[in-house]
Parts: structure tokens; sequence; C-alpha cells
């Protein structure tokens, strides 16, 4: 048995606190790195708490770091909160951030009570949505003192499941210069950058079939000229590389460039390519952690599903469970099956079958911090499976 009941009903306690948080940033959302509302919101409910903060932290407005408690032992939970455009929380990261502080507030009323030592964090983690934010706080010594971490995510469909693992994220940015001239007049003096672009998409198009089922590309142009009439001398698209193994996304890195490189030979173009340095990177999920979450949930009576393959999608999250040992388990907030970043998750990360998962992943996920502060033998089987 886990703790995880107990952590629950210390949850349930302050409900109408969390449920608040959730439904107040769910009406605001903002977009990556103007979190302002979400995080400041955050910050009060954990100094309230007697939660240590330093906010903004390591120079991004909207990050902040709080922690609490004493001991050699520091385990962090991860809040996310950034929306998306157009349709608000459609990832539901209100429900994220508001199952971290959750979690974070239980741990401590319970390690205070029974007085167990150990330094628990809650990581404000900005712009997960394209912006990277871990991978620049990781970059800055986020993790440096920290020995584990975790988070929950909600997911669109009914069912509960652990940390698949997802691919790693390289975005890129190409833009081709041609010579601009009059398409029904003067075309041979025209240098076609839009010629150009298509024939990187057709080219990528012939590339998939190639691709290993682990990998994925795909983008959208998003300056392709301006008039009919008029030769583009400038065309813009990005693009997505993706891969569950870290290490094949830089054979696609290089492929794409010969890409490119073809198309201006074929067009008399010149190029320009972005590689961004914020690659995300594939979730390293940690078996042991993994496990426990399944069976803190089976404590409550609920199932966890296992998934049979790494998720298509990618997070910034990656970037930490490389570093350091951590899970990003899911739990289920939709009555049937949907895709993420949809109008219908939007509307489940503010609905009570939404509200109610992410208070149990909370448990859950406290169950896990608890057993790594209290349990030698755990935390050795965490750190073996992160070394393997």
């Amino acid at each position: 048995m886990t703790r995880c009941k107990d952590i629950l009903s210390i949850i349930e306690r302050d409900r109408d606190t969390y449920l608040d948080l959730a439904r107040r940033i769910w009406e605001r959302p903002e977009l990556s790195f103007e979190e302002h509302y979400a995080a400041a919101e955050q910050v009060k409910l954990l100094e309230s708490w007697g939660f240590s903060v330093t906010f903004p932290y390591l120079g991004l407005e909207t990050a902040f770091r709080a922690e609490w408690g004493e001991g050699d032992i520091v385990f962090a939970l991860a809040s996310e909160y950034d929306a998306l455009p157009g349709i608000g929380h459609g990832c539901g990261h209100n429900l994220i951030c508001t199952a971290a502080l959750a979690s974070a507030n239980a741990l401590r009323q319970l390690m205070t009570k029974e007085r167990i030592p150990g330094k628990l964090v809650v990581l404000g983690t900005p712009a997960e949505e394209g912006g990277s934010g871990k991978v620049l706080l990781e970059r800055q010594g986020a993790l440096d003192d920290i020995h584990a971490c975790m988070m929950v995510h909600p997911k669109s469909s009914p069912t509960y499941t652990t940390d698949p693992g997802c691919t790693a994220n390289q975005r890129a940015t190409i833009d081709f210069y041609g010579k601009a001239s009059h398409a029904g007049g003067m075309p041979e003096q025209g240098i076609n950058a839009l010629d150009a672009m298509n024939l990187v998409y057709a080219a990528v198009g012939c590339w998939r079939q190639q691709l290993p089922e682990d990998a994925r590309i795909h983008g959208v142009i998003t300056a392709g000229g301006d008039r009919p009439n008029i030769i583009p001398d400038h065309t813009q698209a990005k693009f997505y590389l993706r891969c569950v193994r870290n290490t094949y996304l830089e054979t696609m890195k290089v492929r794409f460039k010969n890409i490119v490189d073809g198309a201006c030979l074929m067009t008399d173009c010149t190029s320009k390519i972005d590689f961004a340095d914020t690659a995300t990177a594939a979730r390293k999920p940690n078996g042991p952690m993994n496990k426990l979450y399944m069976k803190a949930l089976k404590d409550l009576g609920i199932e966890c599903t296992v998934p049979a393959k790494p998720g298509g999608g990618s997070t910034d999250f990656g970037n930490f469970s490389i570093v350091r040992p951590g899970i990003h388990p899911y739990f289920g907030i939709c009555d049937n099956e949907y895709a993420g970043h949809s109008v219908e998750m939007t509307a489940a990360a503010n609905s009570e079958r939404g509200q109610q998962a992410c208070l149990n992943a909370a448990a859950a996920m406290g169950a896990i911090a608890l057993e790594y502060y209290t349990n030698p033998d755990f935390r050795a089987e965490v750190d073996a499976d992160f070394r393997r």
C-alpha cells in the first residue's frame, strides 16, 4: 500500500482552494512567457503555505521556484500554466499547476505532522507550448540541487496512463530568397522562392516513406508570396523534426539541410535555416516511479494502463528527465477519446471530471514523492534505473 489515500484525504480538505485556482487560470488563458496572472496566483498560495519563493526565477519573468522543508533529499514538482492560441487551455495546463500545488501543500502538511525530513521544491516552468521554458531553466541550473522530479499531465481520454516517453523535437525555420519580377511580363527575370519551398515540401513528402516508425516531420508555410502576378522573392516555412531517439534527430537535421540545399541548386535561390537552440529531448521515463504511479492509483480504485509505445508529441520535460530521474504520467479528463489541443480538451479542463482527476493524480504524485523521501530502497531503484 502507498500513502495515496492519506494524501488525497488531505487534499480534499482544501479542495475548494485548488479548484478555484484551476478555474481562474482556465478563465484567463495566457500564452507562453506571458503567464503573469497564473504565475502570481500560484506564488501567492505557496507563500501563504510557508514556502520560500523566488519569483521571477533565473531570468524568466513568469518562472518561479518555491521550496519548503529541510533535509538532504530534494524532490521537485513541475508546474505548467501556459495556454494555446485561439482555444485557451486546450492542453489542460491549468490542471497541471493545480496538481503540483495541491500535491505540494498536502506533502507539507503530512511531512510536518509526521516529522519527515526532506526539501520539497515546486518549479514554475513557463512556456511549455513551444517556448521550451524547462530547457532554459535546466541550462541555468534549476535542477542542480534536485534529486528527482515529476509532473502529471491531463489526457484527452478517460484513461490514466504511465509515462510512455515521447519524441524529441527540433524546430526549424527555413527562409528562401529569390528575385521578384512580373510573372506575366518578365518571368525570365525572376528567381522564384516559392518554387524552392514547394520542392522542399515535395522532398519531405518523399522522405517520409523512408523515415523509421519512431520519427516524424511536419511543417507549414508561413510566408508564400503576396500576389499571383509577382514572382515571390521570399518565402518562409516552419518545420518540426521529431524522433523518439535523441541521437537520430541529428541524422534528420543533416538530411533536412541537404533537402534545402538541393532546392537552392534547382532554383538559384539562396536560403537560411535556423535550427532552434532550444530543442526538446525525448523523455526518459523512470520505471520504478511509473510502477508506483500505477500502484498509487490502484489504491484509489483507479486503473492505470501502460501505453504500447511512446507518444508522438513532445515536451520540454524531456530535458528534465534526461538529467534527473522523473516521470510525466497522465490522468484522463474526458468522457471519450478526443484529440489533444482541441476545444473538447479545453472544455474538459474546466469540468468536474477533469477537476477530480487532477486531484487524484496530485495525490499519486505526492505518494511517489513521499516514498522517495522515506524509502532508501526505492531511491536506489529510481537512481539505478536512471543510470541504465
